[in-house]
């Protein structure tokens, strides 16, 4: 299927799904549903590094965070709407992966996660510490109770920035799968050195591939202000999304685009479902229980079982 189809049925989808979340007359469904659409578009953008590339990055609460603290940081000096800001916090995460990229890229296998990891921590003792926008106190933002241009609820409207979002990243996962781009990932991911003696690019393409991912992480954390209405350290570097991050696309698989998106509705509807029907602490449980069981049962995720399925029939 070409991009372009492919683009047009993605939006026909994201369409079809946001009908259908209003027809069901339940606000909650807004509220769950963007958590999902975040799941997918934050596991599609670690995929981008973690599973094209091969690089397992376990910075993506950082790059999430700094995207919804930059929100934070516009909603004070500035009237912006929210779809700009979506970008700006691409661009400020994009950066951040284009300066870890160069300083930890060299590193490789565990010493590069632990890099990741290592950024975590700075960026978040980083913004505990900076008073501007909260420190450790935490910032208020005042969510608007309709969005005055589409006059629908501001919840609705987050979701159907999210789901515009989850398209984007989506579709750009997709392109770079299928391009001479997405190739030169595969084989710095399958083999860094001969790639290396074959005259790849090897160190630009971790770059670009970092910047790419960061950015989109960026993006998916930057309308999370607005949804929680409370943001301090504590949530914006919560341990969930850097774990979801990575367990999302690993379940799913991560040799394609659809993995991480199968992945993220599957972990993200369990655990939605199990905070309204048991409670919210339970949620990192259930991810770390599917994903060591789809570590030994299926460890090339849903997608791999599938395939090996298909050629044993």
């Amino acid at each position: 299927m070409r991009n372009s189809l492919f683009v047009v049925v993605l939006l026909i989808v994201a369409a079809a799904t946001f009908l259908v979340a209003r027809s069901i007359g339940n606000a909650y469904v807004f509220f769950a549903g963007y958590v999902v659409l975040q799941y997918i578009a934050l596991a599609s953008a670690w995929n981008i590094l973690g599973g094209y590339t091969g690089y397992v990055n376990f910075g993506t609460g950082a790059f999430f965070a700094l995207g919804a603290y930059t929100t934070v940081v516009l909603h004070k000096l500035t009237a912006l709407p929210l779809p700009l800001m979506l970008p700006i916090g691409g661009i400020v995460s994009g950066i951040v992966g284009l300066g870890t990229g160069y300083l930890t890229l060299r590193l490789r296998g565990a010493f590069f996660s632990i890099a990741t990891l290592a950024l975590a921590v700075v960026a978040q003792t980083l913004i505990t510490n900076w008073d501007f926008v909260g420190g450790s106190r935490g910032a208020y933002i005042v969510r608007p109770a309709k969005q005055a241009l589409l006059g629908i609820d501001y919840i609705q409207y987050l979701f159907l920035v999210m789901l515009g979002l989850s398209v984007v990243v989506v579709a750009t996962a997709r392109a770079i799968e299928r391009s001479r781009l997405g190739y030169g990932f595969a084989t710095i991911r399958d083999d860094e050195t001969a790639a290396e003696a074959s005259g790849v690019p090897t160190l630009r393409l971790k770059l670009l591939a970092t910047t790419i991912s960061g950015a989109f992480m960026g993006m998916a954390g930057a309308p999370l202000p607005y949804y929680v209405t409370y943001l301090d350290p504590a949530s914006g570097f919560s341990l969930a999304y850097a774990v979801n991050g990575v367990a999302m696309p690993l379940v799913g698989g991560t040799s394609s685009w659809a993995g991480p998106v199968i992945g993220a509705i599957l972990l993200g509807t369990l655990q939605q479902v199990a905070t309204v029907t048991i409670s919210s602490a339970l949620n990192l449980l259930i991810v770390g229980l599917m994903l060591v069981a789809f570590v030994i049962v299926a460890p090339r995720g849903i997608l791999g079982l599938f395939k090996r399925r298909v050629r044993q029939s």
